[in-house]
């Protein structure tokens, strides 16, 4: 899936004074991301190839249009993309991340590909993708680092929570002490930021918020602080931003909202101002959504800006899942209905 940017231009075309979404379009861009092979941005993001085809994939689930994209030739591609020691890389040839090893366990997990991981996967099948995540966790911290060579991020607390889960195979590693990492790393405001003592984030919150709603502990949170900084992230225009002081931005309607989501608190923002801000930050005759209007339109936050509308209950789009941002239909069929432990 390229990562490419446009052709398309939010807000570019003129729009009736009801808002709608431009479905069709949205599915057409998505199915020609992967023929722009001629153009060097193409070649230039390389480095986020799997997560671009999570991005793409998810958003074709969520306008209802699972098959737009071959199933075949996706599983190829993201076994393909293993390395030797179980995780997944960007890329055919790159180094595995715990960043695209969860991504390649959620397309899988779309497309009903883990029979295929067992086949055609490296030795061990989901054992081995397993192994490589718990291998990644500080067991005196708790935390996860992204691959061999340690940055720690509570992002792959997340990561490392979304593939595990959905393999079944969390006993590998030590939940508690992950969750105990988490709530090391809540600050005065109610937020979370990527270590104990960093600045709230918008991002960090939804993946502290994430894995503590895989881990049944969403009661370590303060859920009326926490909610009033996220309510607070809504600019005059109906967007919402990641920190204080910052622009508004499609990304951060699912960001925000999806958090705001899993402690019950998203009547907390304006739902119909946020759904507007999201209608008009597409391009409704090319596809694409963009990070504000007049931008030019990307994956990334076509995925982002589809799943803010689909948690908004938007017509038209599947319900979907706040922690694992994919459809709620597949997180049941992988892990049944009533999977959530939460406190």
């Amino acid at each position: 899936m390229s990562l490419v940017s446009g052709p398309g231009r939010a807000g570019g075309n003129a729009l009736p004074d009801e808002l709608q979404l431009a479905i069709e379009p949205h599915v057409k861009y998505i199915q020609s991301l992967d023929t722009r092979k001629d153009e060097l941005e193409y070649w230039l993001t390389e480095h986020l190839r799997l997560n671009g085809l999570y991005w793409g994939l998810n958003a074709l689930h969520l306008l209802n249009r699972p098959d737009a994209l071959p199933r075949k030739e996706t599983i190829d591609f993201v076994l393909s993309c293993q390395a030797d020691n179980g995780g997944f890389g960007a890329a055919p040839g790159h180094d595995a991340h715990l960043l695209y090893t969860a991504s390649a366990v959620q397309i899988l997990a779309m497309v009903d590909g883990f029979g295929e991981l067992e086949k055609r996967g490296k030795e061990g099948g989901a054992i081995a993708v397993a192994k490589y995540i718990a291998d990644l966790q500080n067991r005196e911290t708790g935390t996860f680092a992204g691959d061999e060579w340690g940055e720690e991020d509570t992002r792959f607390i997340c990561c490392a929570f979304i593939g595990l889960s959905l393999l079944k195979l969390m006993n590998l590693v030590d939940v508690g002490k992950a969750v105990a990492y988490i709530v090391s790393c809540a600050n005065f405001d109610g937020g979370y930021g990527v270590a104990p003592g960093a600045e709230s984030h918008s991002g960090q919150i939804f993946a502290c918020c994430a894995a503590l709603r895989i881990a049944g502990r969403l009661d370590t949170v303060d859920k009326d602080k926490l909610g009033m900084w996220l309510s607070e992230r809504q600019t005059e225009g109906g967007g919402l931003n990641g920190r204080p002081e910052k622009l508004e931005d499609v990304c951060y309607s699912w960001w925000v909202a999806s958090s705001l989501s899993m402690i019950g608190r998203l009547h907390w923002v304006d739902g119909g101002k946020l759904s507007k801000f999201i209608l008009n930050c597409q391009d409704s005759e090319r596809g694409g959504l963009a990070d504000r209007p007049g931008d030019m339109v990307d994956v990334f936050h076509t995925n982002f800006g589809l799943a803010g509308l689909a948690l908004l209950e938007f017509d038209g789009l599947e319900e979907v899942d706040a922690a694992y941002c994919m459809p709620k239909k597949v997180i049941e069929r992988v892990l049944g209905p009533g999977h959530y432990n939460d406190s």
